[in-house]
């Protein structure tokens, strides 16, 4: 291992969606490459959680169901978009972990992966519950869309005029049911992968957890991770080096460092697109406000080292 200035530190990674891919066997590849890059973070010393997003796959998954499930002849049930988010947990982490441990042989890495499949709190009144805005699954046509919600008894929408898809919460993540487990994985220099897809959301209901149906947004999870494992570090790789404002115009620039007033200024301004640079910024301004002595970082898979150098991607600092 190295020891050098990040020897030690504790940092959540949230891996983009761009990681993964459309299809398995892309994924597969993908993930090999994306392995290579984060066992360089842990070649330094750093201890890593892994986070992941699943929008591809859960989607997949979902539409497998649904489609099934409307041919009697398969006699295949409605599967709940919670267990769902739970399968592709499961098979994104079980690849990510395999890909890491080839990766640590490969580079005579000593460390241990272990994948958590996780849940995740989040409140039974959020309005989200009521304004159900998150599309999710195929376009369907608006006859196809009524039926599906008549059989299911899913709630659609129109979309944008390309058609109607279901719709579902996205509630904000309040708590992490398996943070200590987490947490003692990471202090015995185990990588966990953890949280893929914002997780299982999760309501209280008379002292018991009960699993419903939304998507989490997986950069805010990560965030709240990192704040509660008091992280020195929140990284978010995406699909490019740095954050921009004005993208895609003329004046576009890049940005090195940004305070949380600066981001919540642009964010105000309506600079980074929803659904995209948005939640991340969001989520990097929540960990550096909650947890002032960290640092968070967005920046490409490829320069997630020296993205924590300081020496590439965006820095973002409470003050």
């Amino acid at each position: 291992m190295a020891n050098g200035p990040l020897d030690g530190k504790r940092v959540v990674v949230a891996l983009g969606g761009n990681a993964l891919g459309t299809t398995p066997q892309e994924q597969l590849k993908l993930l090999d490459g994306a392995a290579a890059h984060l066992t360089r973070m842990v070649k330094e010393g750093i201890n890593v959680v892994i986070t992941h997003g699943n929008g591809p796959q859960v989607g997949i998954i979902d539409e497998a169901f649904a489609a099934a499930s409307k041919d009697p002849a398969n006699q295949v049930p409605f599967m709940p978009l919670a267990d769902c988010n739970a399968m592709s947990q499961g098979y994104i982490g079980a690849q990510l972990t395999c890909a890491l441990m080839n990766q640590f042989r490969a580079q005579d890495v000593m460390r241990n992966v272990a994948d958590v499949p996780t849940h995740v709190v989040v409140d039974a009144d959020d309005p989200a519950f009521k304004d159900l805005e998150k599309p999710i699954g195929a376009f369907m046509s608006e006859q196809e869309a009524k039926a599906f919600a008549k059989a299911t008894g899913c709630q659609v929408r129109e979309d944008a005029g390309r058609g109607w898809r279901r719709v579902v919460a996205s509630p904000m993540p309040q708590d992490i049911v398996e943070l200590d487990t987490i947490r003692n994985l990471v202090d015995d220099g185990c990588v966990a992968v953890a949280a893929g897809g914002g997780g299982v959301p999760v309501v209280m209901e008379d002292g018991a957890y009960r699993a419903v149906d939304a998507i989490i947004d997986k950069d805010l999870v990560s965030a709240i991770l990192a704040w509660k494992m008091h992280a020195d570090a929140l990284v978010i790789l995406t699909a490019v080096d740095q954050v921009c404002v004005d993208f895609n115009k003329p004046t576009q620039k890049a940005l090195a460092h940004l305070t949380a007033a600066e981001a919540r200024m642009y964010m105000a301004q309506g600079q980074f697109a929803p659904g995209s640079m948005l939640p991340k910024v969001e989520a990097c301004v929540r960990f550096v406000e909650a947890h002032p002595g960290g640092v968070a970082v967005i920046t490409s898979l490829g320069h997630a080292v020296e993205g924590l150098r300081g020496e590439m991607g965006t820095l973002i600092t409470a003050a």
